[in-house]
């Protein structure tokens, strides 16, 4: 053993017996070395010689500094361990705070994990936790996860009645329409998840609550549809609109939408369940009703909007381009 290395009195010692490196020494070793500051030395007595290849070897991975080794009684040897620069204090708290800058060489190590030098960058664009990860993000994410509800369960799917054929039709319609615009939903957000830092995992665990959210609400909608016998007709003004979803934002799909000339929704659908029935009396009351409710949609986003701190003409403009969406 260097003797300019080797300190006089370990911190710790540990009598691993005749344990082989392969067999739960590492149990023993670990823990003793947690304790320690960086540079706190472990003294190791083992009667197995192969350590004196695995135990070297070992601490390099690990970044540890093995000091060697020398007879310490009889057979056995005498190793000394110093703990690695990663990692701080024993017993020092967690710093789980998120930092404002995420590091892409941290990868996907969980925040607050020590993460060994030298490893590639992740390409990971979303990095500035002001512009990423809201102080409430985890709070948000948590109420979003115990809220979640059942296709399967939360539905009475038995007790759904039998309609006429013609209001049949124009629920599969409906609902067809729907899937169509929640599969955007689906899709569109999704593109964020990979680009979140790992550091903001709070962010991408809420999107996910999200995304799973617009899953049950294809599968509930595309479930009813298959019901009805029919998923409606997918409409090219509608195509188009949620096309925009994916190139910019609903400034442009409302501008697409006003190109197009319509609503991309199935109107006269709407319409008719409204109506309960074909008779043209009932047909416009059905109109008059679903003119009440794109008025009903467009004071409530309002309302949202406002909450969320939109000043009142901001909020009128930005529900004002929603509302043609029908969504």
């Amino acid at each position: 053993m260097d003797g300019d290395r080797r300190p006089l009195v370990a911190a710790a010692a540990i009598d691993a017996g005749s344990l082989p490196f392969g067999s739960g020494l590492l149990a023993l070793v670990r823990p003793a070395l947690a304790r320690l500051p960086a540079g706190g030395v472990v003294a190791l007595i083992s009667g197995s010689a192969a350590l004196r290849e695995d135990l070297p070897r070992w601490c390099r991975i690990e970044h540890h500094d093995y000091l060697g080794c020398d007879p310490a009684d009889g057979a056995r040897d005498r190793h000394l361990v110093a703990r690695g620069p990663l990692g701080g204090e024993s017993g020092a708290a967690l710093d789980d705070a998120m930092p404002a800058l995420g590091d892409p060489r941290s990868g996907f190590a969980p925040r607050g994990a020590r993460v060994e030098p030298g490893a590639p960058a992740y390409p990971f664009t979303l990095l500035d936790r002001e512009h990423v990860a809201p102080p409430e993000i985890a709070d948000l994410y948590r109420q979003a996860a115990g809220a979640s509800w059942s296709v399967e369960q939360d539905i009475p799917w038995q007790r759904i009645p039998p309609l006429p054929d013609a209001l049949e039709q124009a629920v599969g319609q409906v609902m067809g329409f729907l899937a169509q615009n929640e599969l955007s939903a689906l899709y569109v957000p999704a593109r964020f998840l990979p680009r979140v830092h790992p550091a903001y995992a709070e962010v991408a665990m809420f999107l996910a609550t999200q995304l799973a959210d617009e899953a049950r609400h294809v599968d509930a909608f595309v479930r009813r549809a298959r019901r009805a016998g029919t998923l409606g007709v997918a409409t090219v003004t509608t195509a188009h609109s949620l096309l925009t979803l994916l190139e910019a934002a609903v400034r442009r799909r409302a501008a697409t939408l006003a190109g197009t000339g319509g609503v991309p929704a199935p109107v006269q659908d709407l319409v008719l369940l409204a109506a309960g029935s074909t008779d043209p009396a009932a047909l416009e009351r059905g109109a008059d009703a679903f003119r009440t409710l794109l008025e009903t949609m467009h004071e409530a986003r309002i309302r949202r909007l406002r909450s969320a701190g939109f000043a009142a003409d901001q909020a009128a403009r930005l529900s004002e381009l929603h509302t043609p969406n029908f969504m």
